[in-house]
């Protein structure tokens, strides 16, 4: 089955691990806030802060998942599949703001507050810490199953919604071990640097996160070209068909997840006329909309080169091959 006819599933699977991920980050923020109010602990606040950034972002991953599949229109007559991209672009500085801002906040006023030793509530705030690491744990499990169902990290990881996914269960099961340290090692020492070094932490960790997934957008959004593989199995096909002297130039760009534009600058053999010049193109592009599944935009511009040009031509010359 085609990439494009699996897409469906694919995305009911997707929905599935995001709607999985925002119903513990939920309970788990509401938990978090309960517990940091109640035992004063900035560590504690700064996980809440993350986990309600996460239950934000899973929001937009659904609105991704859902507007992105809207069929083209005269408006965008490329499709919404970019849609995605923005999405994701959005977690990544929701990441970045609510979750990073926060915890830097967290842990500079914990080392301004000067630490008042109150542990009455410290006991309940790392139970809810390790109930956190758990629901965190089994959502990364699923993420990390329908990765591999989906053809492993180079392949599922494609989805920009499902590694977001990842990356912030990823990142939640980290920022828990971290703010667990830090109230244990505050409770032993009695010294507040540790949970405050614990918030730092964990803020430093999801602004890099958040790097990493909004650079990834961005190159998306802006128009990044489909896979070298793909782009290969392309120009292969062009230089093999009779019809073409040399390929001049080819272009690619994700139009979506799965869906990509497809623009060759192609130089025919001699002594075609307007009709077959037709039917050769026609031809042609069927051929690489079969070949790859992706290439739903198919253009192709026929050059004509001086008589000079074409005299050194592959064709003149009795080779094959293309520029």
């Amino acid at each position: 089955m085609s990439r494009t006819k699996e897409a469906p599933n694919t995305d009911r699977r997707t929905r599935v691990t995001v709607l999985v991920a925002l119903t513990a980050n939920l309970v788990i923020a509401v938990a978090k806030a309960v517990g940091g109010i109640f035992a004063h602990s900035p560590a504690l606040l700064s996980e809440a802060a993350h986990s309600v950034a996460d239950s934000l972002n899973e929001v937009f991953l659904l609105a991704a998942l859902r507007r992105s599949r809207r069929p083209a229109d005269a408006r965008h007559p490329f499709g919404y599949g970019k849609e995605r991209f923005f999405w994701s672009l959005l977690a990544a500085v929701g990441i970045f703001v609510m979750g990073g801002c926060f915890s830097f906040f967290q842990g500079l006023e914990a080392l301004r507050g000067g630490g008042e030793e109150q542990f009455s509530g410290y006991v309940v705030g790392m139970i809810v810490l390790g109930v956190a690491f758990v629901a965190e744990g089994l959502s990364l499990v699923r993420a990390l199953r329908q990765v591999r169902r989906q053809g492993g990290l180079a392949s599922g990881m494609r989805d920009p919604a499902l590694r977001t996914v990842v990356a912030e269960d990823a990142t939640a099961v980290l920022g828990v071990t971290l703010a667990f340290a830090g109230m244990a090692l505050h409770m032993v020492t009695g010294q507040v640097v540790w949970e405050a070094s614990a918030s730092l932490a964990i803020g430093a960790l999801l602004v890099y996160v958040a790097y990493r997934l909004g650079r990834e957008a961005r190159d998306q959004l802006i128009g990044e070209a489909a896979d070298p593989e793909a782009d290969a199995r392309i120009r292969a096909l062009l230089a093999a068909q009779p019809e073409i002297d040399s390929v001049e130039a080819l272009f690619t760009m994700k139009t979506g997840l799965d869906t990509a534009l497809v623009a060759a600058r192609v130089d025919l053999v001699p002594g075609l006329d307007s009709e077959e010049v037709e039917e050769v193109a026609v031809r042609i592009k069927r051929a690489v909309g079969d070949e790859v599944d992706e290439a739903d935009q198919i253009f192709l511009d026929v050059t004509e080169r001086s008589a000079r040009e074409a005299y050194g031509s592959p064709a003149a010359t009795g080779e094959r091959g293309g520029a």
